[in-house]
């Protein structure tokens, strides 16, 4: 049998992320959280083959106590249990130190996978690095931006776009995937997986101790990345006043903005002006 590794992560739904400004990180028990919207394709397609090929799926997840609410949800999609990893030393953790936890983490509770899937990036940082970085920690393959995959015997089969091109790669299981959002569409919660997720579901919540690792290399801590500042961008306008004849002006126009004109619409202006 199958034993899948889905890494899902809560994000803050809010588009004011409550930042902070002591630490330069998300406080995410002030926020409203979801699944992130890859990791719920990344759980799709882990859904897509138990039912295609059987199988058992873990959803493993690192946050507050309330990140439990992503690993029911998942449960209730479809998903066979659920591992929680939770304690304040973990909190602050950059991408390579939250991929060596994730690591240790599924070697304790998800011995003997055979396939991890990730999403490809998250909304609340966007750096696409901590599916790749756990393939390193783990010591096994990985393959970036899977639009499809699908599994046959101890081989994985994919597909994703790269520059332009359509690629088809194969991989030997154990493994690792980050799945894009194209493809795998998330799927609506049906009734009785309710009553899965919030009467039986089997969830096991894990902490620093409990996982086995070291206090000096988890958490903010433990991680190489120092945020020294954050802050909100501001947009500035302004004015420019162009006076003369009519053809002065767009002259006038043209000299000032044209590679931004340009740029809107894809045209290089300078040339066709010649």
């Amino acid at each position: 049998m199958l034993k899948l590794v889905v890494c899902i992560k809560q994000v803050p739904m809010v588009s004011e992320l409550p930042w902070d400004p002591a630490t330069g990180t998300i406080q995410r028990d002030l926020a409203e959280g979801m699944m992130n919207p890859a990791c719920r394709s990344a759980l799709d397609a882990a859904l897509r083959i138990k039912e295609a090929a059987g199988g058992e799926i873990t959803a493993i997840t690192m946050g507050p106590p309330m990140a439990e609410e992503i690993l029911r949800e998942a449960i209730a999609l479809g998903a066979d249990r659920g591992v929680l990893l939770t304690d304040r030393k973990m909190a602050g953790a950059d991408t390579s130190v939250t991929s060596h936890t994730l690591a240790r983490a599924i070697e304790k509770a998800c011995p003997g996978f055979d396939l991890i899937l990730c999403g490809f990036s998250t909304i609340d940082s966007e750096t696409a690095q901590v599916g790749p970085q756990l393939a390193e920690e783990l010591d096994i393959p990985g393959v970036a931006y899977v639009n499809e995959l699908e599994i046959s015997g101890r081989t994985v089969r994919m597909q994703r776009f790269t520059d332009n091109f359509l690629e088809t790669l194969e991989m030997d299981l154990p493994g690792l995937v980050t799945v894009t959002t194209g493809r795998y569409a998330p799927r609506h919660v049906p009734l009785g997986g309710l009553q899965a997720a919030f009467a039986g579901a089997d969830i096991v919540s894990l902490d620093a101790a409990a996982v086995g690792l070291d206090p000096e290399r988890i958490g903010a801590k433990g991680s190489a990345t120092k945020i020294r500042n954050v802050y909100s961008p501001t947009a500035g306008k302004k004015n420019i006043v162009l006076t003369g004849a009519p053809k002065r002006i767009v002259e006038q126009l043209f000299e000032r903005f044209d590679d931004k004109i340009g740029g809107a619409i894809g045209r290089d202006l300078k040339t066709e002006r010649k």
